[in-house]
């Protein structure tokens, strides 16, 4: 008895021989461990140099997608909220909700073929789908060993359903794509053949993926977010339209650049003048970004209001120069400004440290214009010397910004040898030709790019032009009258006579009076009627303030009251004093614009 109390009281004697067996499988499970968990280490590792290579969403999206299949998945896909997008912080996603979301990537090993949702294309996830659960929760959705019900859930459609299940997928993992607290999306993941189903490791895995990669989206999101902003500023204190141009055809374009660091710092302008005239601007602030975009948007301003008081190019630019020295960002820009004159078929053109225009003959000929340089704006070196340049019809000139012609890895000479073949390259006239140029032109250009075209043309029977010389004594007020009645009954303008003449007698008598004597008469019927007359006295008029007693100093006044607008510009022989009269309204016709 006591031998069987011994023997029952203890336990078999361990055998040498299992224990080291147990012992040795026990040291190779925490070795294999050990090395499974070194590789995923490695494998998250080599995601930062994988995912997040360029600022884009989209293709930070693939990069996720195709980092993922074969190692973690057999397929993956990643869809991001339609808000993100368009740049929004998320959607609020609810229990109830139906979140838009769009498929950004997808990743398949060969031959599986499930047919996801198209890349580009917007999918909703109804509150029935995994897909919600994922995005409500903002946890991962793991379902190990799918049955035939769980296809229905995962799968966008019912045939998408049967192609997954005919693909052998048995095993489903989504995980959300959250960053600095914001829902971007989500990415999910199958396996399918004999492949082992995912478990808890993996969800660890792909949630560590998901957050590195979220980064990255973000990142591509708020630096697309700022590029917009930039690129939407700029666009809206750019003109949206060109105004009506007799005798010229302009067509333009703006090209931002990728980086929203390099955007805001161009402008151009087209300015109807009076007689007919064009004034054409593109300029360029040495500087990026917001405060780039901000400086052009007041230096555009200052230039258009000069430009409007019919100042001529080299004038205009030496008030821009001060107007730069005066903004507090210090900074300063290239301006180039070209007048054209459709009845003279001339071009006055002046330079502010801009690069040459490209004027294309009839012929289809290329040259760069030679104007003298000059000082950036800004800098307080002036005067500006201006050129004035014949050009023949169908001529077309073309002004641009640096941003077209700079480049990483060619010099300015071939580049601007390269601009010229493209201008001379046949471009369509049916508006894009701007574009045209600027995508022959391409290479790697960092920096935002304008080109302006203007195509000399015949003037149309919309537009009609009447100069006549006058004496230089008393008799030029009654011939003016006499040429303006006579040529207004001509054009069937007959409401207008009454007040043409009375505007023309003050015109002349200011001319007579104050500036020598008139020199030219000119009536221009375009859009509007307008009177001009020329002579070469220095002083500009101003409206004088006439008392009830005063006989004179009432012209201007009364030109003020009965004209749709009036001003005067210097000229290099003097002055121009002209005045414009809206065009009586027919009856069909349009009013004036």
């Amino acid at each position: 008895m006591r031998e069987r109390a011994w023997l029952g009281g203890l336990r078999r004697p361990p055998n040498p021989l299992v224990s080291g067996h147990r012992a040795a499988r026990g040291a190779l499970r925490s070795m294999s461990e050990a090395l499974g968990a070194r590789r995923r280490l490695a494998w998250l590792n080599a995601a930062d140099l994988s995912i997040g290579t360029t600022l884009d969403v989209r293709r930070t999206a693939e990069e996720l997608a195709d980092f993922t299949v074969p190692e973690l998945a057999d397929g993956a896909a990643v869809d991001l909220l339609d808000s993100v997008l368009r740049f929004q912080e998320g959607d609020r996603v609810s229990g109830g909700g139906a979140p838009r979301l769009r498929a950004m990537a997808v990743s398949e090993v060969e031959g599986l073929n499930l047919a996801p949702d198209p890349v580009g294309e917007l999918s909703v996830h109804t509150a029935d789908r995994l897909g919600q659960r994922c995005l409500t929760t903002r946890r991962p959705v793991l379902v190990s060993r799918m049955t035939r019900a769980d296809f229905a859930v995962i799968a966008p459609s019912r045939e998408s359903s049967d192609i997954m299940r005919r693909a052998g997928v048995h095993s489903y993992l989504a995980v959300p794509l959250i960053a600095r607290g914001v829902l971007l999306g989500l990415a999910d993941f199958v396996r399918a053949g004999h492949r082992a189903p995912f478990n808890r490791t993996d969800v660890a895995l792909a949630m560590e993926l998901a957050s590195k990669a979220a980064v990255c989206i973000d990142n591509a999101r708020l630096y697309g977010r700022e590029r917009d902003h930039v690129v939407t500023l700029q666009r809206a204190l750019l003109p949206r339209s060109s105004p009506s141009t007799p005798g010229l055809a302009v067509t333009s374009c703006y090209d931002p650049a990728a980086d929203p660091a390099a955007v805001g710092g161009d402008w151009f302008d087209v300015v109807a003048l009076p007689s007919g005239r064009t004034a054409l601007m593109v300029g360029d602030v040495m500087g990026r970004g917001l405060a780039a975009a901000a400086t052009m948007g007041r230096l555009r301003t200052v230039a258009r209001t000069l430009m409007a008081l019919d100042i001529a190019p080299e004038r205009l630019l030496a008030r821009l120069d001060l107007a730069a020295r005066d903004l507090e960002e210090d900074q300063v820009a290239t301006c180039l400004c070209a007048v054209y004159d459709p009845y003279g078929n001339t071009f006055r053109i002046a330079s502010a440290g801009h690069p040459p225009p490209l004027l294309t003959g009839p012929d289809g000929a290329v040259s760069f214009l030679d104007v003298p340089a000059g000082a950036p704006l800004g800098t307080g070196v002036i005067p500006y010397d201006p050129v004035e340049r014949p050009v023949p019809e169908l001529s077309r000139l073309t002004l641009y910004t640096d941003g077209l012609i700079r480049s990483r890895t060619a010099d300015l000479g071939t580049q601007l040898e390269r601009l010229r073949e493209a201008v001379g390259g046949g471009v369509p006239e049916d508006g894009t030709e701007c574009r045209a140029v600027a995508e022959r032109v391409g290479g790697d250009r960092s920096d935002d790019a304008i080109v302006l075209a203007a195509l000399a043309r015949p003037l149309g029977p919309e537009c009609d032009v009447y100069v006549r010389a006058l004496p230089p004594d008393g008799k030029a007020a009654g011939q003016a009258r006499t040429a303006v009645r006579e040529q207004l009954e001509r054009w069937g303008l007959q409401e207008l006579v009454d007040t043409t003449e009375l505007v023309v007698s003050e015109l002349v008598g200011n001319a007579l009076r104050y500036g020598n004597a008139p020199g030219e008469l000119r009536l221009l019927r375009h859009e509007r009627l307008s009177v001009e007359v020329s002579d070469s006295g220095p002083d500009l008029p101003q409206i004088q303030h006439a008392d009830v007693s005063d006989e004179s100093g009432r012209g201007l006044q009364l030109i003020n009251m009965m004209c749709r607008r009036w001003g005067s510009c210097r000229t290099p022989d003097g002055k121009v004093v002209w005045a414009e009269q809206d065009l009586p309204v027919r009856a069909g016709a349009p009013g004036p614009s």
